[in-house]
């Protein structure tokens, strides 16, 4: 079925229906996807991805694309420019770019297609960015292959577009290598990219899921400034419904590899007419805001404590961390909040003797970390754990399940593994049987639990989540922190709470501290932090969160 950019979908996802009062007329599309239909081959079968997809970009339009994991979001963006893996088939359909075929066979063509008339964001900068290049010089790289500028002029070019992508220090930025960049910095990296040749569409594969607020409103700026001086016409795949109702102009909902809702994104997010769609917006924390954790009723018991932290990359030139300090208790959540790059992943790190401080202590249940040495440390070490942001990078894909979260059992000599795996495994809401399992064969969501089941195993007092859910799309968000609240209840656990995303921290936290440039700025109660911010940069990140009007009957909503 052929969309339409008034579309509404029934019910049953079945019959299109115009949206009331607004012409159905729509502009000739740059790109046209008409039922589509991709399969992958597996080792267990033949799973199909995509069930006769159908949409419509047109030229300077902005589109999000949203649903849960496994939806087929990634797979219908990839298979526009032929970035399929090798067990998939496109089994139907067509492909329409500028009223031409796109033949997905055609190598050569493909590779005019790509970067030039389309660019691309993927959504993991990690494995994305060549490691052995510097970054300005990738950045250039996409000039010099479609050959629209000399190697001088194509490094100013790319130093223009570090700029404009919200890094800062560019000339500095463009010298280093990506390892040396923060997860937020080296997205930057990939939009700069995509943006070099201008081309006439963006594809851009969750673009700001590695940034905080105010960079990601930065870089979809830039983006927005594109579509209208250029006419550039943005395809956004994202988890973050919020983004999409402020910045899109259509919204497309797949669930199960099908457009279950399609139109203006006001509407759809107005009177959704879908159920899914209705489970979407009910499990934003954006969207739909939680209230605020009530205070603690019980006495509070000192678990975290670190005073005066320095650290200084001196190769860099740069003081990651200067003269941090703040306390945790157990059983309570303290989220780190701050630009990318402002210190929290090296402060968290530091707390948990991960990377040493230049100067300053750190106490853990009344022990100095700092001064742990050797057998002392190996022991501190077991009652606190780290979980990242991005569990398919740290969890090994050539292990099954069992042996990921047995590691550290058998790592401290602990016997029963196999009894302790299982009853982790329920601990995360995960069947006995994903054992066997690898972690190519799981969705994201199922990949953080058992990321979370693996830093469990040892019965920590204390867990580091870097970005545990920034990756994920809303309803899983949603049901992982149900899982982590349930947890911390169930075993007194104290969360040390990285994030960008302040929705979710608003959702998580009893305690927020804000790091700007290495120092912290503002420290207090959620709720006293959020409706009464004293510090401009805090107000500035809360600024920043996006909140769409949303119309209803003629009426405005936020």
């Amino acid at each position: 079925m052929s969309e339409s950019r008034t579309t509404s979908i029934s019910e049953s996802g079945d019959t299109p229906t115009a949206e009331p009062g607004v012409s159905d007329e729509r502009p000739t599309p740059l790109l046209r996807i008409e039922d589509l239909r991709v399969t992958y081959r597996t080792g267990t079968g033949t799973v199909t991805a995509l069930r006769g997809a159908s949409i419509e970009v047109a030229p300077g339009e902005f589109v999000a694309l949203v649903g849960e994991s496994g939806s087929g979001k990634s797979t219908l963006a990839h298979a526009v420019i032929g970035l399929l893996g090798a067990g998939a088939r496109r089994a139907s359909g067509r492909i329409e770019f500028a009223g031409e075929h796109v033949a997905t066979d055609d190598e050569k063509a493909l590779r005019r297609l790509r970067g030039r008339r389309v660019g691309f964001v993927p959504q993991d900068p990690g494995l994305s960015l060549n490691p052995v290049l510097r970054v300005g010089d990738q950045v250039a790289e996409a000039l010099l292959v479609h050959r629209l500028a000399d190697r001088r002029t194509a490094r100013l070019t790319a130093l223009d577009l570090l700029e404009e992508v919200g890094l800062d220090r560019p000339e500095t930025r463009a010298r280093q290598y990506p390892h040396e960049l923060s997860g937020g910095q080296r997205q930057r990296v990939l939009i700069a990219i995509a943006l070099a040749c201008g081309p006439e569409l963006i594809i851009a594969d969750e673009p700001t899921s590695a940034l905080d607020a105010t960079v990601a409103r930065q870089v979809l700026d830039r983006l927005a400034e594109r579509t209208a001086a250029r006419g550039t016409a943005v395809l956004m795949i994202t988890h973050d419904l919020a983004v999409a109702a402020e910045r899109a102009d259509r919204l497309v909902v797949l669930e199960g590899g099908e457009v279950v809702e399609a139109g203006p994104v006001a509407r759809v997010l107005a009177r959704p007419a879908h159920p899914y769609t209705r489970r979407l917006l009910a499990a934003s924390p954006a969207l739909a805001p939680t209230a605020f954790r009530p205070p603690k009723a019980r006495a509070a018991t000192l678990l975290l404590s670190v005073r005066a932290l320095h650290k200084r990359y001196h190769a860099a030139g740069i003081t990651a961390v200067d003269d941090v300090e703040f306390s945790l208790d157990r059983g309570e959540t303290l989220a780190l909040v701050g630009e990318s790059g402002s210190g929290k992943s090296t402060t968290a790190r530091i707390a948990v003797r991960l990377v040493d401080a230049d100067s300053g202590t750190v106490t853990f249940d009344g022990h100095d970390l700092v001064g742990a040495r050797r057998t002392r440390l190996r022991e501190l070490r077991r009652r606190f754990q780290v979980v990242y942001q991005n569990p398919y990078s740290s969890l090994d894909p050539r292990w099954d399940v069992g042996d990921i979260v047995a590691e550290p059992l058998r790592a401290y000599g602990i016997d029963d593994r196999p009894r302790r795996v299982r009853e982790l495994l329920d601990q995360v809401a995960l069947p006995s049987d994903f054992t066997r399992r690898r972690p190519a064969e799981l969705s994201g969501g199922q990949r953080q639990r058992v990321a979370i089941a693996r830093a469990l195993a040892l019965r920590p007092d204390l867990l580091v989540l870097d970005e545990p859910v920034s990756a994920l799309d809303a309803s899983v968000q949603a049901q992982i922190l149900d899982l982590l609240d349930g947890l911390q209840t169930e075993l007194d656990l104290g969360y040390l709470f990285i994030s960008h995303d302040l929705a979710v921290v608003r959702r998580i936290s009893d305690r927020v501290a804000v790091m700007r440039h290495g120092r912290i700025v503002e420290t207090g109660p959620t709720a006293t932090l959020f409706t009464d911010p004293r510090h401009p940069y805090t107000r500035e990140l809360l600024a920043a969160i996006p909140a769409p009007a949303l119309h209803i009957d003629g009426k405005e909503t936020r």
